[in-house]
């Protein structure tokens, strides 16, 4: 019966500021009204609102004020330059203290983390195939380091 996901939405201080902002991340402007805005996130498949109001001081919360938006392998291997050519800084998570894109194994999925301008966190992930055998590996690990490890485990 599901598909897939038609819409999230975010609180926003100023939708102006926001409206370049998510341009910026190369999101196409679907609609705008006075204190709404829709962005295409897959045009004709899913997009994202942006909500002008005092509810961009809820407390930040994945719950309440996240959105992960889906990206390839290479892009996110990319993302840190790419994010920096558009002034935005990656942020650690989950304890991290580093900001670097990290590897789930045991999740089979990769991701790195920003905000937008009022504290939204934002995610760029991607689906990473990952053997039967490491699927037990808990632990994030760098690019790097994942990369290595297929290396080694597929000789």
């Amino acid at each position: 019966m599901i598909k897939g996901l038609y819409e999230a939405h975010l609180p926003v201080k100023n939708l102006d500021i926001s409206i370049e902002f998510y341009q910026k991340l190369g999101l196409k402007l679907a609609l705008r009204y006075e204190k709404i805005a829709f962005f295409w996130i897959e045009e004709g498949k899913s997009w994202l609102g942006l909500w002008e109001g005092k509810e961009y001081r809820t407390p930040y919360h994945p719950s309440l004020r996240h959105i992960a938006f889906r990206v390839s392998y290479e892009d996110l291997k990319n993302s840190l330059k790419w994010l920096e050519s558009l002034q935005i800084e990656a942020v650690p998570h989950g304890g991290r203290t580093t900001n670097k894109p990290f590897i789930r194994p045991n999740q089979g999925n990769a991701s790195v983390y920003f905000n937008d301008l009022d504290g939204n966190s934002l995610e760029l992930m991607c689906y990473v195939e990952v053997p039967d055998d490491l699927k037990h590996l808990t632990e994030t690990l760098s690019f790097e380091d994942w990369e290595t490890l297929i290396a080694k485990h597929s000789k």
